[in-house]
């Protein structure tokens, strides 16, 4: 079995510096390396899973595989090194607990007093070893979510002070990203709150290895002199971290600036291949050089914060560099949306994407845009709830079923061509109980995913607990909307596609899930590519 080596990242002075991206460049760098790489993700949070949360709390839940509702940075993750993750990448503080007091109650403590310290770090502790065990990779990098100093994140932080000690020297490594803001007024990089955040940890019982800093300038030798001597950092170990023009462009900053090489060091490890990156850059020169543009509107009820779609623009992106076209997102918000004013704000779009989302809200301005998108022949994806849409907006301007709805929106609807699940009209627990995870798809010979996929069966992945009502294929499909994908153990409906139209697919899973910076996925690739064509028309 591999001796293997873990890296703890944390974050202090302030969110949103960018933990998960450093931990996925870094990792992209080790794996470039010949080391099997993954990475994990600890979220101080109290929920079980972010299932649960509204979008404009944690941004998009993440689906893996294996049916795990988790943070949008397993997605980040998934799509730097080009392999899947799990359920064990992903640990919340309500999962922690949980497993804790069910082992109470079934006395697994022998009448001891349950206690935050052993027994919550202790359980921290297997979590983070459980990917590490199973001897497939040489190196698990952990994020640890939240910023130092928060109360939430103590017993992590407490729990890598431990873990660190048990492993033993040169088999651990602390970087912790933090920011060195820039003063316009002084004209000077100011290296106190950094200062303060490395003695706050320090505190904790966990000295840094490695100071990862975000700044608007780059840190000169005197600030990282000034680094080294307050925060017991080598000075080599003191990472510049620039704003990029993408988060694509960071493993390559990282390369730069030795990141890799450091950590390495620490680990005692020696460097197998050179990290070359050259399929990256490849893509990375597409993306910067696009030949064409393209307007795409996306349309859903959470625009506000974009990272609510982040698998999507990141697939789109992925998708655009493939077809060298630069992607414009136009964000435009469902409940603004009427069948009379469409037009007016749809002008102008290439090609048209309905999001995925749950309730009523601004569902009427998504059928509104589906309608507009197949009577104007634009090219039309519908993802999840879009595809419903879909659906609903077919059944009622093209067969004729003027109240047709799905059940989620109205019960009572006289025509519930979206209907729920007939294992979830018991459920009663939301958290954790849609149908999650990938599902296989046969696909429909000589349909349009047929020729996209160039495959008969395929898997992607669900987050949903409404599905198309079979009660009303043949009645759809009569009126020239086609299943092109089905579920073959269930007979659920996947896909469907207008046969009528140059490019209209609704799909009831979600595709953006799987698509990867080496890999993008064919059907947003094929979408993009239809919307080229249509505006080059």
């Amino acid at each position: 079995m591999k001796n293997t080596k873990y890296v703890f990242v944390t974050g202090g002075v302030t969110s949103s510096l960018g933990k998960g991206i450093i931990a996925a460049s870094l990792a992209k760098l080790l794996q470039e390396r010949g080391y099997s790489v993954t990475i994990q993700k600890l979220d101080p949070y109290i929920n079980i899973d972010p299932g649960t949360l509204n979008p404009y709390e944690h941004g998009e839940c993440f689906v893996t595989d294996d049916g795990a509702e988790t943070d949008l940075d397993l997605g980040h993750y998934e799509r730097y090194l080009n392999i899947p993750t799990s359920q064990a990448n992903n640990v919340t503080t309500g999962r922690i607990y949980q497993s804790v007091i069910e082992k109470e109650r079934k006395g697994e403590f022998l009448g001891k007093t349950v206690q935050v310290i052993p027994h919550i770090t202790d359980e921290i502790k297997n979590r983070i070893q459980i990917l590490g065990n199973t001897g497939e990779y040489d190196i698990v990098i952990t994020e640890i979510g939240g910023t130092i100093g928060d109360i939430e994140s103590l017993p992590y932080v407490e729990a890598v002070r431990q873990l660190r000690w048990d492993l033993g020297k040169n088999n651990s490594v602390v970087i912790h990203l933090t920011l060195v803001p820039y003063l316009a007024a002084a004209g000077e990089l100011k290296t106190k709150p950094t200062q303060h955040s490395v003695k706050m940890l320090m505190q904790s019982g966990v000295s840094p290895d490695v100071l990862v800093c975000r700044s608007e300038h780059k840190l000169s030798e005197s600030i990282k002199g000034k680094l080294a001597l307050f925060c017991n950092v080598e000075e080599e170990a003191i990472i510049s971290s620039l704003d990029a023009e993408t988060i694509y462009d960071v493993p390559n900053l990282m390369l730069q600036e030795g990141l890799d090489n450091v950590v390495l060091k620490n680990l005692n490890l020696t460097s197998k291949d050179n990290p070359l990156l050259t399929e990256w850059n490849q893509f990375l020169t597409k993306h910067k050089n696009p030949k064409s543009k393209i307007e795409i509107g996306l349309i859903g009820k959470y625009v506000e914060l974009h990272d609510s779609y982040k698998s999507i623009t990141e697939a789109l992106i992925h998708a655009g560099a493939t077809n060298e076209t630069k992607v414009n997102v136009n964000w435009l918000h469902s409940e603004e949306f009427t069948e009379e004013n469409a037009a007016e704000k749809l002008k102008g779009l290439d090609g048209i994407l309905v999001a995925p989302g749950f309730g009523e809200r601004g569902i009427e301005g998504k059928i509104a845009a589906v309608q507009y998108a197949r009577e104007q022949k634009i090219p039309f994806l519908g993802i999840c709830l879009g595809m419903q849409m879909a659906v609903i907006e077919y059944s009622r301007n093209v067969l004729g079923l003027e109240k047709a709805n799905s059940t989620e929106m109205n019960r009572k609807t006289p025509h519930p061509v979206i209907n729920i699940m007939e294992e979830q009209k018991t459920i009663t627990h939301k958290g954790g109980t849609m149908r999650l995870g990938a599902w296989k798809c046969a696909l429909k010979d000589g349909s349009k995913v047929r020729e996209v996929y160039k495959e008969e069966i395929i898997d992607e992945r669900h987050r949903h607990r409404y599905e198309f009502n079979n009660e009303y294929l043949e009645q759809i499909e009569n009126a020239g909307m086609i299943a092109t994908g089905k579920n073959p153990d269930t007979d659920l409906v996947e896909i469907v596609e207008i046969e009528d139209h140059p490019w209209f697919v609704g799909v009831q899973y979600h595709p953006e899930y799987k698509s990867t910076v080496l890999n993008p996925h064919p059907l947003f690739v094929a979408f993009v590519k239809a919307s080229l064509e249509k505006s080059l028309s």
